[in-house]
C-alpha cells in the first residue's frame, strides 16, 4: 500500500499522531455529533508543515453517499445564532469584495448564510449533498439550491465573485483539488475570494485537549492548522489576506448540551440550571480560538483561460 502524503504541503514521510479510530454510529455522519475524540481512522502527522488528517481516507462513494443521506434538526433550531454568525462572515467577504456581487455557498447545509446574502444584495447560489438539507434551501427558504456533490456540481465556469466553505474543507479528502475548482469558477475580472471557517487544529485549545478535541468527529478527515492551510493556499497559488478567529453564535442550551459529548449526565445537569436561571435561550457566541476564518485569493486566470472565459 502506498504510504500517504501530505493533503497541505505533499510531503511524505508522515508519522502516527493521535490513535481515534472509530466508528460513526448509529446516525452516522451528520454535522453536528457527540462523538467527540472518535475519527475514521487514526490521525498521522506531517513533521514538514504539522497539518494532521486520516491515516487511512474513505473512499468518495462512502463519503457521497454518507452526505447525502445525512440530516439534523439541531442548527435548524438553531436559527437565530446561524443567522447571526453568517451576517458577520458577510460583514468580512464585503471588506474584501466591495459591492454584492455572484456568491456561491459550496457545501451549504439548510441556507441561512445564503438566505441573509441575498438580504445583503447578493445574487445566491448553493450546492448541497444532503437531500434534507437542500430541500429545505429551495422548499423554506426559497433558495436557488442543488442537491449535489460539492466538487462535480454542474456549475457556470468564471461565474461567481466569492466562494464560501463553511465548516467544509476540512471533510474533503483532496482538499487542493477542490483549491483548482474553486479559481476555475471565479471570475477573471472580480474579486475572485474564497471564505473558509474551519477548526484550527494548531489551537492552544486543541493542543491541550487533544485526542478528546471536540472537533476530532468522524465527519472530519483533515486537521488544518492556520500555517498547513497557508502552505495548501500557497502551493495552490492563492494569496492570503485575513485571517482570524470565527466564533459561532448558538443558543446557551445547544452549548452546554455540547458537553455530553463528555459526559451526559453533567451535560443535563447545566442545560437544566441554565433554563431554571432563564438563559437557555439566550444567544452565545463564546470564542474558544481553536475556529478560524480565512479570506483569501484565487490566482489570475491565464490569458488563455480570460479569452476562453
Amino acid at each position: 500500500m502506498t504510504s500517504p502524503r501530505c493533503c497541505a504541503c505533499a510531503a511524505g514521510g508522515l508519522v502516527a499522531d493521535l490513535r481515534v479510530a472509530g466508528e460513526a454510529g448509529a446516525a452516522g455522519l451528520v454535522p453536528t455529533t457527540d462523538a467527540f475524540g472518535t475519527a475514521l481512522s487514526d490521525l498521522v502527522r506531517c513533521p514538514r508543515c504539522g497539518h494532521r488528517q486520516l491515516e487511512h481516507m474513505p473512499s468518495d462513494a462512502a463519503l457521497g453517499a454518507a452526505y447525502g443521506e445525512a440530516a439534523s434538526e439541531a442548527y435548524v433550531e438553531e436559527e437565530i445564532g446561524q443567522r447571526e454568525t453568517a451576517r458577520r462572515a458577510l460583514a468580512r467577504i464585503e471588506r474584501w469584495a466591495g459591492a454584492p456581487g455572484r456568491l456561491l455557498d459550496l457545501g451549504c447545509w439548510v441556507g441561512f448564510l445564503l438566505a441573509e446574502a441575498r438580504n445583503r444584495g447578493w445574487e445566491t447560489t448553493g450546492v448541497e449533498p444532503s437531500a434534507f438539507a437542500s430541500t429545505y434551501a429551495r422548499e423554506r427558504l426559497g433558495l436557488d439550491v442543488r442537491t449535489e456533490e460539492l466538487l462535480a456540481a454542474d456549475l457556470p465556469p468564471a461565474a461567481f465573485d466569492a466562494v464560501v466553505l463553511g465548516d467544509v474543507i476540512e471533510h474533503l479528502p483532496r482538499p487542493g483539488e477542490a483549491l483548482d475548482r474553486l479559481a476555475g469558477l471565479l471570475r477573471a475580472d472580480g474579486p475572485r475570494l474564497a471564505w473558509f471557517a474551519l477548526p484550527d487544529a494548531g489551537s492552544r485549545l486543541a493542543r491541550a485537549l487533544g485526542a478528546r478535541w471536540w472537533s476530532v468527529l468522524p465527519t472530519h478527515v483533515q486537521y488544518f492548522t492556520r500555517g498547513s492551510l497557508g502552505v495548501l493556499l500557497h502551493r495552490h497559488g492563492w494569496e492570503v489576506l485575513e485571517v482570524a478567529t470565527a466564533p459561532k453564535a448558538f443558543t446557551v442550551r445547544y452549548y452546554l448540551d455540547r458537553i455530553g459529548g463528555y459526559s451526559p449526565p453533567l451535560a443535563r445537569v447545566l442545560v437544566g440550571g441554565a433554563r431554571t436561571a432563564g438563559v437557555a435561550e439566550r444567544m452565545w457566541a463564546p470564542d474558544f480560538g481553536d475556529r478560524m476564518q480565512v479570506i483569501a485569493r484565487a490566482p489570475e486566470r491565464s490569458a488563455s483561460e480570460r479569452e476562453a472565459q
